[in-house]
C-alpha cells in the first residue's frame, strides 16, 4: 500500500467487493446484475465488448432539479471522471454521463446519482418520495457543492430523510479508501471559505447512501484542465476522489 494522499490501495474484484450488491433490493440488483458480470466477463474472454443487447449503460446519472440553480454546471466533469473509473479500475463505464428527472422511469436504472450546482435545488412531493425509494433500494446519491448549493441541499435532503441528520465520515470510512488511500479525508480543491473540506453522509439502516462534498469542488477539479487553471496535481488528487466514491458506491466498501 501507498500511504501517500491518494496512493493506489488496490484494483478491486468487482465480484469479490461486490459485497454491497447482495445488500440491494432485489429490484436494484437485477439492474445492477450486468454490470457486476461485465468485468468477469470480459476477463475471461467471453465477452469481446460492451452488451448493447440490454440497453443499459453503466455511467453516472446527473440530476436535473427545479429551484433555479444550474445543475447542468462543469459539463466536462463527468466524461473526465469516467475515463478516470475506466483507467484506474477497468470497469466498462460509458464514455458520456446520463441527465436525468428523480420522476424518470429510467430512475432505478442506474446506482450513482450525482447532484451539483451553485444556486437553488428544489424537490417537489413525487420527486421526494421517489428519492426515498431509490436511495432505499439500493441506490447512491453524491452531492457535490459548487458553491452555493449547501442551504438548499440541505433543506431538500431533510424532506427527503426527516429522521436522519448530515453527519461527518471519520477519515477510515472506506469510501476514502476503496482504490486509492485519502488518510486525511477529502482532497481540497477550490478554496470556497477557506478551511478544510468535509465529507458528510446520511445512512439509512446501517448503509451510506448520500455523501455530500463540501467547501471543496471535486466537480471543478475533474473538469478540463483549462477552465479553472487548476494545478494538475491538484486535478488528480479529485479524479482519484471521485473513482473511490464511485466505486464505493457499487460495492459498499
Amino acid at each position: 500500500m501507498i500511504n501517500n494522499i491518494g496512493g493506489i490501495k488496490k484494483k478491486p474484484d468487482i465480484l469479490l467487493e461486490a459485497q454491497g450488491y447482495m445488500n440491494c433490493s432485489f429490484h436494484m440488483r437485477f439492474r445492477l446484475l450486468p454490470f457486476i458480470l461485465l468485468p468477469i466477463l470480459a476477463g475471461s474472454g467471453l465477452l469481446f465488448g460492451v452488451d448493447s443487447s440490454s440497453g443499459k449503460r453503466l455511467t453516472i446519472a446527473r440530476v436535473i432539479y427545479e429551484g433555479g440553480g444550474d445543475w447542468y454546471s462543469n459539463p466536462s466533469s463527468l466524461p473526465n471522471l469516467l475515463a478516470a473509473i475506466r483507467e484506474h479500475t477497468g470497469l466498462p463505464v460509458d464514455d458520456q454521463e446520463v441527465q436525468i428527472s428523480l420522476k424518470s422511469a429510467e430512475l432505478f436504472d442506474y446506482p450513482y446519482l450525482y447532484i451539483n450546482g451553485h444556486g437553488n435545488i428544489r424537490f417537489d412531493e413525487e420527486e421526494v418520495a421517489r428519492l426515498r425509494r431509490y436511495l432505499e433500494e439500493g441506490g447512491f446519491l453524491h452531492a457535490d457543492d459548487n458553491y452555493g448549493m449547501d442551504e438548499s441541499f440541505r433543506r431538500e435532503i431533510k424532506k427527503v430523510f426527516p429522521e436522519a441528520d448530515l453527519v461527518e465520515l471519520p477519515f477510515d470510512f472506506p469510501i476514502y479508501h476503496s482504490i486509492f488511500d485519502f488518510p486525511n479525508g477529502l482532497p481540497k480543491v477550490h478554496e470556497h471559505d477557506g478551511g478544510p473540506p468535509s465529507g458528510l453522509g446520511i445512512f439509512h439502516e446501517g448503509k451510506l447512501v448520500v455523501y455530500y462534498s463540501l467547501n471543496t469542488d471535486l466537480g471543478d477539479g475533474w473538469e478540463d484542465a483549462e477552465v479553472h487553471h487548476d494545478p494538475e496535481p491538484v486535478r488528480q488528487q479529485a479524479l482519484k476522489m471521485g473513482v473511490n466514491i464511485f466505486v464505493y458506491a457499487l460495492t459498499g466498501r
